[in-house]
């Protein structure tokens, strides 16, 4: 487990030595963790899978059950509605304009955290502590099948992909409200406009190459819609020995964090009843030359008792509480490959 200052020097020597590994940076930003996918054992701790590489067994896990169960268990609109006002303060006071909003939502399922990761059909996947405790999420296990990327690097050209915006693809106007509703082009632009400035801080020549792309997630028996933008600049040609500073400097994620970051962050805390430890952090590869990552969305872990899927929405001035509280409800599902 590395700190803030550690995990920067420690990709920084990774970087520089071009020396492939695997990391995950919790949403505070001191919890972390870094895996060398050439030492022995490691995949019993870890597994990951990524486009540019994987670590550990990507198809070990018991075979599935002939009937899934899979049955959220969500808080109350009154629950939900205290942090929603708590949220509401600060975008009336000016702390901030646009801020995320997570709950920690209980699921009653016969799945395994292993099945989770073996059959969720995602390209950024992660899986921590299913065989072993891993320090920093309290000896529980947790997986992640993310649709999000977060920054990738491809020799000097970096890009990132902010997501905001999502409906089901099952309500006919679902398209059409996605691309004009007032309050998903206002989330959008802000975030855009975020990571804009957030990338000129390591890279120049940033500009926006897409705007609100609307892409299909399929999931069991629906599809969901979502929407993200593309932001790419060209990082100085030193930028592998000064990776961790890159990485630091961009985070957290400002999709799932809202703006500004630092106000917004006091906000959350104050506003949030979980702790979000790697959920909306980021996990990702470095293979000695390019790089993969991913904001940790669509995130499950284990409590003790059983498995509690997080999940949340962008709130703002504009936004009406019971949407809100349904749209968080409909990111909790799981995108399964069979």
């Amino acid at each position: 487990m590395y700190t803030r200052e550690e995990t920067i020097r420690r990709m920084n020597a990774l970087g520089s030595a071009e020396r492939p590994f695997f990391f995950v940076i919790s949403h505070d930003l001191e919890h972390n963790l870094l895996f060398d996918p050439a030492a022995g054992g490691e995949e019993r701790r870890a597994s990951f899978s990524l486009p540019l590489g994987n670590m550990g067994s990507q198809n070990d896990s018991p075979p599935l059950p002939e009937r899934i169960c899979f049955t959220p268990c969500p808080c109350s609109l009154s629950r939900y509605a205290a942090s929603f006002a708590s949220v509401r303060n600060h975008l009336l006071r000016g702390d901030s304009y646009l801020l995320n909003l997570c709950v920690a939502t209980p699921v009653e399922t016969n799945l395994t955290l292993r099945h989770l990761f073996r059959f969720a059909r995602a390209p950024y996947r992660m899986l921590l502590g299913a065989d072993a405790r891993i320090p920093g999420v309290h000896g529980r296990g947790c997986v992640c099948f993310s649709p999000e990327p977060f920054v990738t690097v491809r020799g000097r050209s970096v890009s990132t992909f902010p997501m905001k915006g999502t409906a089901d693809a099952s309500t006919p106007e679902a398209h059409f409200w996605l691309e004009t509703d007032e309050k998903e082009n206002r989330e959008s632009a802000t975030i855009v406009d975020l990571m804009r400035n957030d990338l000129s801080m390591v890279a120049a020549d940033v500009q926006v190459k897409r705007y609100r792309y609307i892409s299909p997630v399929e999931t069991r028996g629906r599809t969901i819609l979502q929407c993200s933008s593309e932001i790419s600049g060209i990082l100085p040609e030193d930028w592998r020995s000064r990776l961790g500073d890159v990485m630091m400097k961009l985070l957290p994620a400002g999709s799932v964090t809202g703006a500004p970051k630092e106000a917004t962050c006091r906000a959350i805390a104050e506003a949030e009843e979980m702790e979000r430890g790697f959920y909306t952090g980021v996990f990702g590869f470095f293979n000695g030359r390019d790089l993969d990552s991913a904001v940790a969305i669509r995130f499950m872990e284990e409590n003790g008792k059983g498995l509690l899927y997080k999940s949340g929405g962008g709130i703002t001035v504009m936004s009406r509480m019971e949407d809100e509280y349904r749209e968080t409800i409909a990111k909790v599902y799981v995108p399964f490959d069979f």
